[in-house]
């Protein structure tokens, strides 16, 4: 039965066992002090949002994203029905709305993904067009509240692990998924607690 988060509570009991076990971990949460919960809700919506996000600012995703729910275009009825134009209009590439379409007649049942082990809620999520391997571990991870995934394609946990392990380079994808097994079952918990080590990092050191 895999862990799920829905409270403070559930991130502090993670964040515990990573501390006793890990001296680098506690090292960098007396630095960062408590972590997010960080959930989100799940569904359609999420993922249409994240695919609004790819590639673009933070800014110029919101500012998108605000045109499509004025459009009311966030929903998946709204989006199937909606002509490629009326997308464009409401701020999406083309390219990006063929990936709403395609989101749209995937029919997810997002209900059942709530019960389903992570790795098929990641490989259905694949299945579609503009959905990589990130944006579904990040969807398990936050949307659903599953306790035991580690995204390591995101280049700030990279980044981190580089920094708080003292590692000669950047960790490879392949590399920080291994390297994140020894966190299990609490490895979302240390994606918190990396992301939130990175912050204070950056602002040490100055990267940028």
């Amino acid at each position: 039965m895999e862990i799920i988060i829905h409270s403070y509570q559930d991130v502090a009991e993670g964040l515990s066992h990573l501390t006793s076990t890990c001296p680098r971990m506690a090292h960098a949460q007396n630095l960062t002090g408590p972590l997010p919960l960080r959930r989100r809700p799940d569904g359609f919506s999420q993922l249409l949002s994240a695919i609004v996000s790819q590639q673009v600012s933070v800014a110029a995703a919101r500012a998108i994203w605000s045109k499509m729910q004025a459009a009311r275009l966030t929903g998946p009825r709204k989006v199937l029905w909606a002509s490629e134009e009326a997308l464009r209009g409401a701020g999406l590439s083309r390219q990006k709305a063929r990936y709403a379409k395609a989101l749209a007649e995937a029919r997810i049942d997002y209900k059942a993904l709530r019960e389903a082990p992570t790795g098929e809620v990641v490989k259905t999520l694949t299945e579609v067009p503009g959905i990589g391997v990130w944006t579904a571990e990040i969807y398990a991870m936050f949307s659903l509240g599953r306790a035991d995934v580690f995204a390591p394609g995101d280049l700030a946990l990279q980044e981190a692990a580089r920094l708080l392990y003292d590692l000669p380079e950047r960790p490879r994808e392949k590399d920080l998924r291994e390297m994140a097994m020894v966190w299990s079952p609490w490895r979302s918990v240390a994606a918190r607690q990396l992301w939130a080590y990175y912050h204070v990092a950056k602002d040490r050191e100055g990267i940028r």
